[in-house]
């Protein structure tokens, strides 16, 4: 493993360094934000989770080890758990009403190819843990080694969600997988 190159900061941090943090919350807060967004489609939850990263970070900066693992493959699984907590809260949440269902049809001033738009919605109807390993390795860039670290899985396994979720996307997006 090479050298971290969060390492000096998360250091700094631990030792109570307040530019420290500014300079980690710079660093890391556009991607955690994109992360947990594509994770749950929505963004004041992504802006929750984000936050509740960095405070875990500031808690837990002068226990942090290196060696055992890179600090942005730890902080995108403090972020990865925390937006799973959120989705287990989303299903065990139960009412007498029925929420309002939002039409799925396009707007009349919607632009024609929104893609983005599409392909978003379609990461929220996959499995999981393959929209986690789509997100690690397309979104946030990280290598096979460095996501399947994050998830706390094998390369083999990472590379099995990630042509899984492909799939599951291409239906999708092409239109086989309506049901």
């Amino acid at each position: 493993m090479g050298a971290d190159p969060d390492e000096e900061l998360v250091r700094r941090i631990g030792a109570g360094d307040p530019a420290a943090v500014q300079a980690m919350v710079a660093r890391k807060l556009p991607r955690l934000l994109a992360l947990a967004a594509r994770m749950l489609g929505d963004a004041a939850e992504a802006e929750d989770v984000a936050q509740e990263t960095f405070v875990r970070i500031w808690r837990h900066a002068s226990g942090w080890r290196h060696g055992q693992a890179r600090f942005d493959t730890w902080i995108h699984r403090v972020a990865l758990n925390l937006c799973y907590d959120r989705l287990r809260r989303r299903r065990e949440w139960t009412t007498d009403e029925l929420p309002e269902v939002a039409d799925e049809a396009p707007l009349p001033d919607a632009m024609p190819g929104d893609e983005e738009r599409r392909v978003n919605q379609a990461l929220q109807r996959i499995a999981p843990r393959q929209r986690e390993a789509i997100v690690l390795v397309y979104y946030q860039e990280l290598s096979n080694i460095e996501a399947a670290g994050a998830m706390q899985v094998s390369v083999d396994a990472l590379e099995s969600l990630l042509a899984r979720g492909r799939r599951s996307l291409q239906a999708m997006l092409t239109g086989d997988g309506d049901d």
